[in-house]
Parts: C-alpha cells; structure tokens; sequence
C-alpha cells in the first residue's frame, strides 16, 4: 500500500528530529543511524535486525539505529534521495537501481558476467573492485560500504529445459523493462516479451509466453511452479544488493566507531548470505516436490560467448570495460 503523502511528510519530519537529536548526541561520541529499507526478503530483514545488534555491540553502545523498514518512507529511489539530503543515515537497495547514479554499478547487471556463486563472492569481496564503484557516488552525498546477495536469474520454461544456447531459439520470453535483458535474449535467439510481473503467471498458463527468468522465489511465492515444467540454473544475472551509507554520516565517525561499523556490516552480510543459501535450498526442494518441476544444471560458457557483442560495446565506456575487465581478472576459467 502506497503511503500517504501527508503521512509520510510527518515521518519525515519525526525523522529530522530524530537527526538533531544524534547531533547533540554525537558530543557525548554517541550516535544514533537512522536505517529505512524498502519491502525485502526475510533474509535480508534478519540481516539488517542482525546488523543493529552488531554494531551496537562492536562500538560499546555508542552507535544504535532506528529502523524504519518495509516502505516506510518510500520505494528505493525515495531512499536514496533521503539518504543523499540526510535525512536518513544508511539504506539497502538493488544494484540494479544504482545504475542510474553511477555508470559503474550498470556493469553487474551484464549477462553471465560472473561464472559461478564463488567467481561472484569473490568479486564482491574485493576491495580492488569494489572500492572504485562504492565511492563512485560520492559527489552525490553517499557511498557504498558493503553488500547483499539477491540472488540469481535463471531461466523457467513450460516445454523444454534451457541446456544448450538453441534450447532458446524462437521461444517467448517474458523480461523486465530493460535494454540489456532484451538484447541478452535476441543474442540467444529468444524472442523477448516486455511483460509486467503480475501477468506472467497468465501469460505461461495461457501459452502467450513459453517461459520467463527470474530466482527461486517466482516459482514459489508468486507460484509459477504451476504453471512450468523446467527450472535451468543458468546465472544469466546476479546482481547484489548495496548496503549504502551517508558521506557526512560517515565522516563524523570516530576511527574506532567507524571500525565498529564496518566489522557490524561484513558479519551481517555473512550471516545474510548463509540464510540466503538456507532460503534458495528451502525454494529448491518446493520446486521439485511441491510443484513437480524439473532443475537442471548448465554450463553457460557457450551462453557467455552468445551474448559477446554486448561486452564489444562496452569497450565504447571505458570506466565500465576496465570494471568488467577486473571482474574477469579474478575468474578462474
């Protein structure tokens, strides 16, 4: 439910308030963040709950957070321009959203540009990496300081199973409002379907679509499980989540506050990703027994060299090839 604008302006304003009630507390080297999140996933809920305790802990209770969770103040974008006026501290939102405040974060969302889950970790992980593409919103009054797992997209279809690149040819295939995820599917042969997601469960029962991708979730939560035969984990995307933090926030930190905090988020992100896996492995086993749908595994090597030409055109945006250029460095393929 969208919340009212009147409503929201009053949080807004006990928001403010609540800020310059941290900044008399800041003299006393206490501080309080205030953390808004949009609708997520348990998971990612648990992680941030998790978060607060960690944090408040590691720093000897001198930092504690206010949530305000669920869509409170807004979608993601409303988030991130609160978080860039300070009027909140710190956010989580999609990768794929912050494309559109740095160029840089646009490279993840890139088809098959991790090779497995590790590849990606290990991407994620790296300080070389990351280090470039979190401050590269930094002139817009916010960085990033960690991540999330949100998993990956793979291909569901109701009459075959996606093994081999020619599994794809001439099938209809719903995708999100997005350049990238139709030319990925042209490049693979598919015929590319633009489709709200509320549609697609009708669309496969009715035959307009001969498949969609999405995560394990599509098939369980939104229950397109009943409506496919065949889940093909291909990784075509896995884009994180950003956990997003404010300059001036950051910055007014003590060394060992700050020390506190970013210890709070990297052991927040490991426990998200193992009760991330727990929640994939728990959709797997609904997939097979509770909806009778067929997993297979593929080697995307051939799917990666399909969808080549999108990577020839990023050589024309340098700062995003030597981005995608690093994440390969650290491939073991």
């Amino acid at each position: 439910m969208t919340m009212p604008q009147h409503t929201k302006a009053i949080l807004v304003a006990a928001i403010a308030t609540l800020s310059l009630g941290a900044a008399s507390a800041q003299a006393e080297n206490s501080v309080n963040l205030r953390l808004a999140y949009a609708q997520n996933s348990q998971p990612v809920k648990d992680a941030l709950a998790k978060f607060g305790d960690l944090v408040e802990e590691k720093s000897g209770g001198s930092i504690s957070v206010t949530y305000f969770p669920d869509s409170q103040l807004g979608g993601e974008s409303e988030l991130v321009e609160l978080l860039q006026t300070g009027a909140i501290d710190m956010t989580k939102v999609s990768g794929g959203l912050m494309g559109s405040f740095s160029p840089l974060y646009g490279v993840f969302s890139m088809p098959y540009l991790f090779d497995d889950q590790e590849h990606f970790y290990e991407v994620m992980n790296s300080d070389a990496v990351m280090d470039e593409v979190y401050h590269s919103t930094r002139d817009q009054g916010f960085v990033g300081v960690g991540w999330y797992d949100s998993g990956q997209r793979n291909f569901y279809t109701k009459d075959t199973p996606i093994d081999e690149v020619s599994d794809l040819e001439g099938k209809k295939i719903r995708v999100m409002q997005s350049q990238i995820a139709v030319d990925t599917m042209k490049l693979l042969g598919a015929s590319p379907v633009v489709m709200a997601q509320e549609e697609v469960y009708t669309a496969l029962q009715q035959g307009v679509l001969d498949g969609a991708e999405n995560n394990e979730f599509a098939l369980t939560t939104a229950r397109h499980g009943e409506v496919v035969n065949h889940y093909s984990l291909d990784g075509h995307t896995r884009i994180p989540d950003i956990i997003l933090f404010n300059s001036n926030t950051l910055s007014r930190l003590s060394d060992a506050q700050h020390d506190a905090l970013m210890e709070a988020i990297q052991e927040s992100t490991d426990f998200q990703l193992e009760k991330w896996s727990e929640a994939v492995e728990t959709a797997r086993d609904q997939i097979r027994n509770d909806f009778g749908v067929e997993i297979n595994e593929v080697d995307i090597t051939p799917f990666q060299a399909a969808v080549q030409p999108i990577y020839e055109d990023l050589k024309g945006q340098p700062e995003q090839y030597a981005l995608y250029q690093k994440i390969k460095e650290l491939s073991d393929k």
